[in-house]
């Protein structure tokens, strides 16, 4: 291993699932967020996830994803190899399509290291990230599963967290902790107790472990799933046949939880930007400010928003000129076939809009 080069033995992990629906009418079943550009950045949020591990896993890069999305996310990536594209037959949650990627890292690289990332978060410091990824690889070389936990900047709600405990003094990971829980997404009380207590990091789902473990640990908290995604991995023709059958469970409560009880789970505290780009109003914080308008952030044409004493955030995705007037923190999506105004304070609603949508048979916008 060197210091800015590839890590030997590290594969990349891009779970690629989701409909992203508190992101609608950008984020669509059919068009989720990670395949679309966020930050205008120019590149789409999965596009970003591969930049940033390139530099430490190379080629060894697998990225899961449904059969609806294969061929977008193939598009985006072509440079994927040929055993990179994982396609999942249903959608069965992130235990699964994790625990099938470690299942055939397993196979090829026995004492493989892992690293799981979703498709669909925004990091910044990339080098931060790079060493923190560093830092977890050289934890699970001891046989632990290693989450990245980041520093919570305000006591969120919309977030799981993690209970760090006593230093684990690991060489080549000076910051790395023992965890002691992962806990639910807390209400607004219990979240600032947590910030206060300076033990707790927001659970970003990153994961970092040796496949083999993984597939080891599966085997002890649930033993069915181990068994089938062994055998798949020994006989991929088997994958139709076995998959409907495995648990839909993410992996959080299919090995984290039991494992952080077990003593088993170790973080490494994340000191970079983080955003899992949730709803409008994530997204308005990973927006550059518009330099003629303040407080008007603009994913698109800026010559398309016209803002007159009103500020939010505006996506002008249908070549249509779009106007605000007297409105403060508008969030307005223009779609070629769907319009969304709300606020930003309104914002972890949209995901109601979508259920209410469907429940009217109006699948086709959703």
């Amino acid at each position: 291993m060197t210091e800015r080069g590839e890590m030997a033995g590290f594969w990349g992990i891009v779970p690629a699932g989701g409909s992203g629906t508190r992101l609608w009418p950008l984020s669509r079943a059919g068009s989720p967020k990670f395949l679309h550009d966020l930050t205008g950045s120019g590149r789409s949020l999965l596009q970003g996830t591969v930049d940033r591990l390139e530099p430490l896993c190379g080629e060894r890069l697998m990225v899961v994803t449904g059969v609806l999305h294969a061929e977008s996310v193939r598009e985006q990536l072509p440079d994927l190899g040929d055993d990179g594209l994982l396609v999942e037959p249903s959608p069965r949650e992130s235990m699964p399509a994790i625990g099938l990627a470690a299942a055939l890292v397993e196979q090829q690289d026995p004492e493989g290291v892992i690293g799981s990332f979703a498709a669909d978060h925004v990091i910044g410091q990339e080098d931060a990230f790079r060493e923190c990824v560093r830092e977890a690889v050289a934890v699970a070389h001891t046989g632990k599963l290693v989450t990245i936990g980041i520093e919570p900047s305000y006591p969120a709600t919309g977030f799981g967290y993690i209970q760090t405990g006593l230093p684990l003094e690991i060489p080549g990971a000076p910051r790395a902790l023992a965890v002691r829980a992962f806990v639910e997404k807390p209400d607004a009380p219990t979240a600032q107790a947590y910030v206060s207590s300076g033990e707790f990091r927001w659970n970003a789902g990153m994961f970092v472990v040796k496949a083999s473990v993984l597939l080891d640990m599966l085997a002890h908290y649930q033993p069915l799933m181990a068994h089938y995604l062994r055998s798949i991995a020994n006989n991929p023709m088997r994958l139709n046949e076995l998959w409907p059958r495995l648990t839909k469970i993410a992996i959080d409560p299919a090995i984290a939880e039991p494992a952080a009880v077990d003593g088993r789970v170790a973080v490494v505290p994340g000191n970079f930007e983080w955003d899992d780009v949730g709803d409008f109003a994530s997204l308005a914080s990973v927006l550059v400010e518009s330099a003629d308008a303040p407080g008007v952030k603009v994913l698109g044409e800026q010559e398309l928003v016209v803002m007159q004493d009103s500020t939010g955030v505006i996506a002008p995705r249908s070549g249509r000129t779009v106007v605000a007037l007297g409105l403060d923190d508008v969030v307005v999506v223009d779609t070629p076939d769907a319009v969304m105004v709300t606020t930003r304070e309104r914002a972890q609603d949209v995901k109601q809009i979508v259920e209410k949508l469907k429940l009217s048979g109006r699948e086709d916008l959703t």
